[in-house]
């Protein structure tokens, strides 16, 4: 019987060799430099620390590491346990989308009493902002406590440290925008979870009138193994028709959305259970939305759907809407995100908070 395909890419390192792109499957991994390759371009780009030059050549290039790996013999497979991974892209470009409607219905009520819960833009259009790219980490690295402005004129530790529940899109290969909304899946390499770390005093003190800052850029964890995009097509389903209609350049021939049932646990139990498929946006309309000005998309670029909340309690995407104000993460709190979808387990993003 011939190994069963590895659906998950990553870097790693073994002991104290570079990192290298590998093909993970269970508890064994494939190195892709390894792999018997003719294609030149293929081989250089399997030979770089990092998975972009790969996600730059494209879905054709993808399969075909793919397919090379799934015929590796079993010799060829390394432990897991003998690698450590490490952050799998480097990260040009990082936007962090508003697209649940639950969620963003939630922090309205919370954050904006007086006011409607979502404002008048929001189902016109994906809302968004870019984060920093440059404090996006992988699973296991240690969450430090911020500091920021919590009152004016007031710099201080946050004491209303929140997690986010999100799933991440990895694109590829680079283009100039505007990407068409139908062709947006073949820019897209691979999903991660996400945990939008946020700090909700600094947030609430600074966010009008530009939005997020301090209170998010501290830092943003995401998964160490990429999951495909195309191992993910049985979880697609049909979006919730949209009211009002989106804009032509947002309406796709066949729109989807990923049926991932997600978890957050935090210091060992299990706290909530929302599912990505109540999402109001999809990630096709994401991606069309945020390069329709012409910006470009780099190999690499991650695109986060927001803090993902449900309608029943339960199914609450962060600790403000879980626990409303009641509770907030302390220094050595562990929170683990996990995703599954249908067979198919996301690799979960762990972090821990430290003391500022």
């Amino acid at each position: 019987m011939s190994p069963p395909e590895p659906t998950r890419w990553g870097v790693v390192r073994r002991g104290d060799g570079p990192p290298q792109p590998a093909l993970r499957d269970g508890d064994h991994v494939v190195i892709a430099a390894d792999l018997p390759l003719a294609d030149e371009a293929l081989c250089e780009a399997l030979a770089a620390a990092t998975l972009n030059p790969l996600i730059d050549l494209g879905p054709v290039a993808w399969r075909a590491v793919r397919d090379a790996a799934a015929k590796s013999p079993a010799q060829a497979r390394i432990p897991l346990a003998e690698t450590v991974p490490v952050l799998p892209i480097q990260i040009p470009d990082y936007v962090d989308f508003y697209a649940s409607l639950e969620h963003a219905t939630n922090f309205g009520r919370i954050f904006r009493p007086d006011a409607p819960a979502v404002g008048d833009n929001w189902r016109h259009m994906p809302i968004g902002y870019h984060g920093r790219a440059s404090t996006v980490v992988v699973s296991d690295t240690a969450i430090r406590r911020p500091c920021g402005q919590v009152r004016p004129g007031s710099l201080a530790p946050t004491a209303l440290l929140d997690l986010e529940c999100e799933l991440g899109y990895v694109c590829g290969p680079s283009i100039t925008g505007p990407v068409a909304i139908d062709d947006a899946e073949q820019h897209i390499f691979g999903v991660v979870l996400v945990n939008d770390w946020s700090a909700r005093d600094i947030q609430r003190h600074e966010y009008e009138p530009l939005g997020p800052f301090l209170g998010k850029s501290f830092a943003t964890s995401i998964s160490a193994w990429i999951t495909p995009l195309d191992a993910l097509a049985p979880a697609r389903v049909a979006p919730a028709p949209q009211d009002p209609p989106p804009a032509p350049y947002l309406t796709a021939r066949e729109p989807w959305l990923l049926d991932v049932d997600l978890e957050i646990e935090l210091n060992g139990e299990v706290v909530s259970r929302p599912n990505a498929q109540s999402l109001y946006w999809t990630p096709a309309q994401m991606l069309a939305h945020l390069t329709v000005n012409g910006a470009r998309l780099s190999a690499g670029d991650l695109f986060a759907t927001g803090t993902i909340s449900g309608t029943r309690p339960g199914t609450e995407g962060s600790v403000a809407e879980l626990y409303r104000g009641e509770r907030w993460l302390a220094d050595g709190d562990e929170v683990i995100l996990r995703g599954r979808a249908g067979a198919i387990d996301l690799d979960p993003v762990r972090g821990r908070v430290a003391a500022a």
